[in-house]
């Protein structure tokens, strides 16, 4: 019993090195890990795709509010639904971006030609909810800009510079009732 039970481990362990050793070599070293869901170079292809275009769409707050007097111009702020409610820019439409998708795109956007504004808590100098600066790098109008791109819009204006919630030209509103 004891020949044949050495015999079948040993003829065991030989297959697992076999086996290892092919999954081993069916394996690349250093080919990049395939995930068709997550596309860091894809979104980095975007993003300096991008880059030159937005500087051009940086629009002044004149200009914004010209631009948001048209009636095929919509205002999106992608701020949380809670944040929009406790104050946004008249007029603006609410898609928070973690929800961005081209179904709830184009339910609030009728065509990929629309003119959308956008603006971002880094755009107010305030120091009052629901404006919470980010780190500078990292301000929503960004990603905001580069999503819209990537998902085909190509009408996209951005607010640019630092204002006050207090300029009445910002037309600043809330959804809350005051106490």
């Amino acid at each position: 019993m004891g020949v044949k039970r050495n015999t079948v481990i040993g003829i065991l362990t030989i297959a697992t090195f076999i086996g290892c050793g092919l999954a081993a070599s069916a394996q690349v070293p250093d080919a990049p890990e395939r995930d068709s869901f997550i596309d860091y170079d894809g979104f980095l292809g975007v993003s300096e795709e991008v880059a030159a275009y937005r500087q051009q769409h940086l629009v002044s707050l004149v200009d914004f509010n010209e631009m948001k007097d048209d009636p095929d111009t919509i205002i999106l702020d992608s701020r949380s639904a809670e944040a929009f409610a406790m104050g946004h820019i008249d007029g603006a439409i609410n898609v928070n971006f973690s929800d961005f998708t081209d179904e709830k795109l184009a339910a609030a956007i009728p065509s990929k030609d629309t003119r959308i504004l956008i603006y971002c808590n880094n755009n107010f100098e305030d120091d009052v909810a629901p404006v919470v600066l980010k780190s500078a790098p990292l301000a929503l109008n960004v990603p905001t800009f580069i999503n819209l791109y990537g998902y085909g819009y190509r009408n996209v204006f951005e607010l640019k510079g630092m204002h006050s919630l207090e300029d009445p030209e910002i037309h600043w509103v809330s959804d809350l009732q005051a106490p």
